[in-house]
C-alpha cells in the first residue's frame, strides 16, 4: 500500500520522513479561492477540511491509474489570530507584517484539516476527515527582528505567516497541542483518521517491525 501526500510542502514531508514514511508526492493544484467561495458560511473547521478533501480527491484519478492500492492523505491549515481573522498564507511581506501586529504577543488558534481516502484496486473504498486546533503562543519580535524575517521571504508562503522549525521559531514562545499539526500535517490526527478505514500506521512504515 502506497502513501500519497496530496501537498507540495516541504514541511510535510519533512515530517512524514522523519516519521517512518516516505510518501509519494501528488500535488493537487486544487483552486482554494473556488473551494471556499463555493462553501455557504463555513466555520474555520469546517473550511480547512473542506480544503483538505478538495486536495486529496483532486489527485485520486492520477493515483488510482499509477498506484491502485494507495491512502491519499490530503491536508490544510489555517491560523484564526487573535483579531478572529482566519488567514492562509500572506503572500507579501506587507501582508505578513500585518498579520505579525496583530499576533505578537498574542496567542492564535492553528487550525489543521486532513482528509484520507483509500484506494483498493483503483477505486475509493472509504475515507474520511477531520480537523485538529493547536494554540499557537506568538512572541514579541524587535522591529529589527521582525524587518529580517520578512527579508527572508519565509513567511510569505506558510499559513498565519510563521514557521515552528524555521526561522519562524525563534519567535514563537509555546505550542499547546500537537506541534506536528503546526508543521502541516497531524501525526496523531493522520494515525486517527487511517486507524478509521481499516488502515493501521506501522504498516505504512518504512523501517521493518522485528518481532
Amino acid at each position: 500500500m502506497r502513501f500519497v501526500l496530496a501537498s507540495a510542502s516541504p514541511a510535510r514531508l519533512s515530517v512524514l520522513r522523519s516519521a517512518g514514511i516516505e510518501p509519494l508526492v501528488q500535488v493537487s493544484g486544487v483552486d482554494e479561492d473556488a473551494v471556499a467561495a463555493a462553501l455557504p458560511d463555513p466555520s474555520p473547521a469546517e473550511l480547512v477540511t473542506a480544503l483538505a478533501q478538495a486536495k486529496a480527491e483532486a489527485v485520486v484519478a492520477d493515483i488510482a491509474a499509477a498506484e491502485p492500492d494507495a491512502v491519499i492523505v490530503g491536508c490544510d491549515s489555517m491560523l484564526l489570530m487573535a483579531d478572529g481573522e482566519i488567514v492562509g498564507k500572506p503572500g507579501t511581506r506587507e501582508a505578513a507584517a500585518k498579520r505579525w501586529a496583530h499576533n505578537a504577543g498574542n496567542d492564535g488558534q492553528l487550525l489543521t484539516g486532513h482528509a484520507v481516502v483509500r484506494l483498493r484496486d483503483g477505486k475509493i473504498s472509504a475515507h474520511t476527515k477531520g480537523h485538529l486546533s493547536t494554540t499557537v503562543r506568538f512572541g514579541t519580535p524587535t522591529e529589527a527582528e521582525l524587518d529580517a524575517y520578512l527579508a527572508t521571504d519565509e513567511p510569505l508562503h506558510v499559513a498565519g505567516g510563521f514557521t515552528l522549525e524555521g526561522f519562524g521559531g525563534w519567535f514563537i514562545e509555546g505550542v499547546d497541542g500537537d506541534p506536528s499539526s503546526v508543521l502541516g500535517i497531524s501525526l496523531p490526527l493522520t494515525r486517527k483518521l487511517l486507524a478509521e478505514i481499516g488502515v493501521s500506521v506501522v504498516t505504512l512504515w518504512n523501517t521493518p517491525i522485528t518481532k
